[in-house]
């Protein structure tokens, strides 16, 4: 399992991978954002948290075509599959090695982005905070509708489009946890949903990620 993780991990870093397309594409959302709305401080912290979520979101789609494909592709899928380490927890590690190369990066450089947008204050603990409990979940789904779409030509649209409506939930508590930070009130609530589909993911998909890599490698 480590070997696996750490092999994904210097694959991510000597390609470019998901870590610095990752970023630069948040990074590009957030500076893009004060053009499109106008620069007016009031509109940019009403919006901050949800262009923040969006943007994040999107960054971690932007990878997800990687988990598979490149395994896929040189026959080292085969191989994990058949090896001792049963392939749901392969699924496990990968989507780990997704978070720590693009989730966890975005989840660090978003309160720097937040200065960007004028987010209030109070917001950038639970901005910071429902990203770290949100982004394993868009990893883990990811790499669900990765396995599902592995082998495919030109999958990725595809797997944007399976996997998009699967992230809303996430998306709309994340930014809901960080409006109500932003505006003095309890987001307990929608932090507790969030970490309800993080663990639900988590405890899940990568059964149905390997049940989709094994029909798929048939």
């Amino acid at each position: 399992m480590s070997a696996l993780l750490l092999r994904d991990l210097r694959l991510a870093f000597r390609s470019g991978g998901g870590f610095g397309l990752a970023l630069a594409f948040f990074l590009i959302v957030a500076t893009l954002v004060p053009f499109g709305v106008g620069a007016d401080p009031a509109t940019l912290a009403r919006i901050a948290g949800g262009i923040l979520w969006v943007g994040a979101l999107l960054a971690c789609l932007l990878s997800l075509d990687r988990l598979f494909q490149t395994d896929w592709e040189d026959g080292s899928l085969d191989l994990i599959a058949t090896a001792p380490v049963p392939l749901e927890g392969a699924v496990a590690v990968k989507a780990l090695a997704h978070w720590l190369t693009t989730g966890l990066p975005l989840t660090l450089v978003a309160p720097v982005l937040g200065v960007l947008l004028n987010l209030a204050p109070a917001a950038y603990g639970w901005l910071v905070l429902s990203l770290a409990l949100g982004t394993p979940a868009l990893s883990v789904i990811g790499a669900f509708g990765a396995a599902l779409t592995v082998g495919l030509r030109r999958g990725g649209l595809l797997l944007s489009l399976l996997v998009l409506p699967l992230y809303v939930p996430t998306l709309i508590f994340g930014a809901e946890a960080v409006r109500r930070g932003a505006e003095g009130l309890d987001p307990a609530t929608p932090m507790l949903l969030l970490a309800g589909i993080t663990l639900g993911a988590a405890a899940l998909l990568p059964f149905a990620a390997a049940a989709a890599l094994r029909v798929n490698l048939r």
